[in-house]
């Protein structure tokens, strides 16, 4: 399980567009968010900088937590 701060989500459509971009590329994928904290846990195959690359690509800030 991998652990991502993202910044910059603030409502359903924000997780659901970060939610989507990971299953895009990895469709087992497990994509938990934790909107008040932007607390983001995956459970993929993809690397943590793949999965950073996806949520960049949404417009949003992610670090390994």
């Amino acid at each position: 399980m991998q652990r991502f701060n993202v910044q910059g989500m603030t409502c359903g459509h924000c997780v659901k567009s970060v939610t989507d971009a990971i299953k895009e590329q990895d469709a087992a994928a497990t994509v938990q968010v934790d909107l008040p904290t932007g607390e983001v846990l995956v459970e993929s195959d993809l690397t943590a900088e793949q999965v950073i690359s996806l949520i960049a690509e949404e417009g949003y800030q992610a670090q390994v937590a």
